[in-house]
């Protein structure tokens, strides 16, 4: 359920469930285009219009234009939206203040390593009972990584899995919601655990590309995967690098 002062509030219940559904997507896919949206909620451009205007008029969500590789095919690339600062804030848990507050009372009366140890505690609370990769193969990394999301998400941070391709091959664990991001601007320690919490369960380096904490739209935590080459890629391999 959202908060009251969510930014669905105030809303008919059709309008609402439809603007709740948004709100979700702004916030675990975002940035988003309008007919992505569309096609994600069975409904209209002009649907999506109506209720992102609301949305952008009361400061809870905002358009940014598509990056250069976001631009498919010809025309004026489509603008993207997401959630604003202030709409995540409404989506926030309560008691922000006072969870930093006795944060800094812990630090006070037990120093830095005091903060480390919560934090590390609390982590370890939420992946509790998640059963480690086992080996540094792809497909069992993999697979730890969702149960991770799992656990996370369970815990209130809307978190997703992604195959990337590229140069460095991996997956990403993206968080797309922080129940704590307020208190983490101050207290960096909460995320160093959660980084070094989830490297020990999948077994292996990770690397954090972004932070809520820090401004951006999602936690992302990278981790790289072997690049292992199938005996038949091996041998296609080995034919075209052959000598004419």
């Amino acid at each position: 359920m959202l908060p009251e002062e969510s930014p669905v509030s105030g809303v008919s219940a059709q309008d609402g469930q439809t603007r709740q559904e948004i709100v979700r997507l702004l916030l675990e896919s975002g940035p988003i285009t309008v007919a992505d949206l569309g096609r994600k909620l069975g409904i209209s451009a002009a649907g999506v219009r109506r209720h992102l205007d609301v949305l952008v008029d009361g400061g809870d969500a905002e358009s940014q234009p598509a990056a250069a590789w976001q631009h498919v095919g010809r025309g004026r690339p489509a603008k993207r939206y997401r959630l604003t600062a202030a709409g995540r804030a409404k989506l926030e848990h309560a008691y922000d203040d006072l969870a930093s507050a006795a944060m800094r009372q812990l630090r006070e009366i037990g120093g830095e390593q005091a903060v480390r140890t919560f934090a590390r505690r609390r982590i370890d609370t939420i992946l509790d009972g998640v059963a480690p990769a086992g080996s540094d193969d792809d497909s069992a990394v993999e697979d730890a990584a969702d149960r991770v999301a799992e656990a996370l998400t369970r815990a209130g941070y809307a978190t997703t899995t992604t195959r990337v391709g590229g140069p460095v091959k991996g997956i990403q664990i993206c968080q797309h919601h922080c129940p704590v991001s307020h208190v983490a601007e101050e207290f960096p320690e909460l995320c160093e655990a959660e980084q070094q919490a989830i490297s020990e369960v999948l077994g292996t380096h990770v690397q954090q590309l972004a932070s809520i904490a820090n401004g951006d739209c999602a936690c992302t935590t990278h981790i790289p995967l072997h690049l292992r080459l199938t005996p038949a890629a091996s041998a296609s391999d080995n034919k075209q690098g052959a000598p004419a």
